[in-house]
């Protein structure tokens, strides 16, 4: 509410000099005010007062006035100025450094909130210091947070990184180290614990308003402060004695591209700093000075892609890499962000990888990362979208970090949704990835919608399996029926006939009537939504121009392609025909597109009369067998831990689920069962004629036939593989795609060797 009611002063509020002052004014006011609420600046209500003071005069030139005065040691000072000016302390860390900032003029309404809302009506001493990262969210539109890939992160999301990074295993150590019996001995030992949490140091390489680093020291300084508690057993620690305090907020790095976020990281770290300081003193008994600000918090204004990390801190001295770079998915980036991927994502001879177009922003700071990591015991944790682990992404990402820096990854959250605290939530799904080089970890640890599950390892589609990168392939990996995609109209709409449209047309044109088809893409297959098209394939020009309709048409479809690209421009030569015309006798149908919401695709069978758009595929004059292996939760498991989302929605692709599927080897009885129960789920769809596939696959209404269809299917295929042999646990999703990618392995080293 102040940030917009001051917005609003400025003679130019959108320039880009008022919104940098406007920022840097939001945070000195807040550390104000919450200097005033925790007692740093001394007197109770000091900064009330003061401005209060000013309340029917220039209080602009108050504010002015007292930023100056915050940055100046006692000695520097006008020794000629009104008290109340002279009685606050002297700050440091450059803070109120830059007289340059414009301050606006402050109207009634300003005051008003100022003094009383914002002092009066709210104690800021106890505030959370990660606050500041929806202070500093909300000033930012939703287009300016998309585009730069910026999300808030919650305290509990934050944990989720830093818990099984490092905080877990020093937590265990503490724990360890309290239990010890002899005094003597335990306080040794906590001291020399105290040291090592003092010696690590932290980066966070896309630091934004600091809230890891933030939420990081405020997690060490209360494992510190109960050591302090420990040793001192609730003694009072005498003046003369050293502030025991060891863990400074010096350790912790930062680089972040945005000024403002610099500004607002740098002032959160300062108040976590206050904040502990205060725990501490109410174990020892004594007050301990805050200010002048005495520890730098390191957080750098830079592209962190650009920017060499060593500069900011070097590997020999540095222990964690963590963070949320930003979520920039490859179709939605910039050039400038296209260029720093490929600066970023280049192999040993200095070339940039062939995928490195096609991925993610996020991914350029797992590069760096990696390659920092090199010869050191550095370990790193991300938050990612999930992209990065699904589908054509998974191998243009992760390869070059296993082949060119040996990584492995030692912990994983697998797909959740992201949710922030700030007041505009944004709404993406992301995993969590923690990865080093050396050494490997006994254990690695794989967490999935709330359970967490000690595993062997854990590979880039963060499956508890073997290290597989399922690569782009034009032709299936095992000997089947090839999958091809559907028709693409490229009409501009002139030769497709939607359902409003169908009765007039044909009354209008009873000639073009042999000439219609059903259309059916994904939408229509699914939703059993009808749709039309003219299909004139094959149909004379003197048949066709006694149809004006259809010439019109025609015409309208000739001038859309003529309009478009090269490729598109040839087309013009044919405006009565789709750009492909394929119509196969009979073929399995693949929705390229599905909900989440469904544990099974639903595919089926079309004949000549459904002519396929491209937004489906079809695998031609495949059949029940096929199918049955297809529709198959065995292949379910396989699309959803190697197929490619958007958001969390299934997205099908040839090259990379189908081509690459390692179908098995049945023996005539297993291939009589599948055919069996294949049919069976054709059988049990047709009981139900007046409903679609979208209402028999909604997990709440499949009706019990299907159901059961599916799961003898199910049986029946798994039995097919050998799943259903050995261990009840070989029959789970995760074990089931953990032997599909060994197949897949072995048939790759056979394709390799032959």
């Amino acid at each position: 509410k102040l940030y917009d009611a001051l917005h609003g002063q400025y003679i130019e509020p959108d320039s880009e000099q008022a919104m940098k002052s406007l920022n840097v004014l939001c945070v000195r006011l807040v550390f104000c005010l919450y200097a005033e609420d925790a007692g740093i600046f001394g007197e109770h209500a000091m900064f009330h007062d003061y401005l209060a003071s000013f309340r029917n005069k220039n209080m602009r030139r108050a504010l002015i006035d007292l930023f100056r005065v915050l940055d100046q040691k006692p000695e520097e000072r006008d020794p000629y100025m009104d008290d109340d000016l002279a009685a606050f302390p002297y700050v440091n860390g450059g803070l109120f450094a830059d007289e340059d900032i414009e301050i606006p003029k402050i109207t009634d309404d300003i005051i008003e909130i100022l003094l009383k809302e914002c002092s009066e009506d709210f104690d800021w001493s106890s505030i959370s210091p990660t606050i500041f990262g929806a202070v500093f969210e909300s000033t930012l539109n939703p287009e300016t947070r998309r585009s730069g890939g910026m999300h808030y992160t919650s305290i509990e999301n934050i944990h989720k990184v830093i818990d099984p990074l490092f905080l877990d295993d020093l937590k265990k150590e503490f724990q360890t180290i309290r239990e010890i019996k002899v005094k003597k001995t335990r306080n040794e030992r906590l001291r020399a614990f105290q040291d090592t949490l003092a010696s690590l140091r932290f980066l966070d390489p896309a630091c934004g308003s600091g809230n890891f680093l933030t939420e990081t020291y405020l997690s060490l300084r209360r494992i510190e402060n109960e050591i302090i508690s420990l040793i001192n057993e609730g003694s009072m620690v005498l003046g003369g004695l050293d502030n025991p305090i060891k863990i400074s907020i010096s350790q912790f790095y930062g680089i972040e591209i945005n000024d403002f976020a610099v500004t607002v990281a740098k002032t959160a770290l300062w108040i976590a700093e206050s904040q502990m300081m205060k725990e501490t003193e109410k174990i020892l008994l004594v007050p301990l000075e805050f200010l002048p600000l005495k520890t730098n918090a390191y957080i750098v204004e830079g592209n962190a892609l650009r920017v060499d990390w060593e500069s900011v801190v070097p590997k020999s001295k540095l222990n964690y890499i963590m963070g949320n770079p930003p979520f920039v998915g490859y179709s939605l980036q910039s050039k400038s962000q296209k260029d720093d991927i490929l600066s970023v994502y280049v192999d040993e001879k200095g070339k940039p990888y062939k995928t490195a177009g096609k991925i993610d922003y996020v991914a350029g700071w797992y590069y760096k990362a990696a390659k920092l990591m090199q010869n050191t015991p550095i370990r790193t944790a991300f938050v990612s979208t999930n992209s990065i682990t699904q589908g054509e992404q998974v191998a243009g990402v992760w390869k070059p970090l296993y082949d060119q820096f040996g990584i492995h990854i030692d912990f994983a959250h697998r797909t959740f949704r992201w949710d922030s605290e700030a007041s505009l939530k944004a709404q993406v799904h992301c995993v969590i990835v923690g990865f080093s080089c050396t050494p490997i970890p006994a254990a690695r640890w794989l967490f999935d919608n709330g359970s967490v599950q000690a595993v062997e390892n854990i590979n880039a589609y963060l499956m508890a399996a073997p290290n597989v990168f399922v690569e782009s392939r034009k032709k299936p990996i095992c000997k089947t029926y090839e999958m091809t995609s559907g028709n693409r109209p490229a009409d501009g709409g002139n030769l497709i006939i939607e359902e409003k449209d169908y009765d007039t047309f044909i009354k209008s044109e009873p000639k073009a009537l042999p000439y219609i088809k059903r259309l059916s893409g994904a939408t229509e297959f699914i939703n059993n939504k009808k749709r039309w098209c003219l299909w004139l394939v094959g149909v004379s020009p003197a048949t066709l121009s006694q149809m004006p309709l259809v010439m019109k048409r025609i015409k309208q479809c000739q001038q859309d392609r003529l309009s478009g690209a090269d490729d598109r421009k040839k087309l013009a030569d044919t405006p009565w025909l789709f750009r492909e015309t394929n119509v196969p006798e009979t073929a399995i149908v693949v929705p390229r597109h599905s909900t989440k919401d469904r544990k099974y695709i639903p595919f089926g069978f079309i004949g000549r009369e459904m002519i396929l758009t491209d937004a489906a595929m079809c695998i031609p004059n495949a059949g029940i067998y096929e199918f049955g292996i297809l529709e198959s939760n065995v292949h379910m498991a396989w699309m959803r831990a190697i197929g490619g989302r958007i958001k969390s929605d299934y997205r099908y692709s040839k090259d990379i689920v189908y081509n690459n599927f390692p179908w098995p080897t049945p023996n005539e009885q297993q291939k009589a069962k599948i055919e069996q129960t294949a049919q069976a789920i054709l059988d049990a769809r047709a009981l139900y004629p007046d409903s679609s596939l979208a209402d028999l696959y909604d997990e709440l209404t499949m009706p019990p036939e299907l159901r059961k269809a599916h799961q003898a299917n199910d049986r029946a295929v798994m039995d097919a593989y050998g799943f259903i042999k050995g261990t009840a646990a070989r029959t789970s999703e995760s074990a089931c795609v953990a032997e599909l990618m060994k197949l897949y392995q072995q048939k790759i080293s056979a394709a390799q060797s032959e």
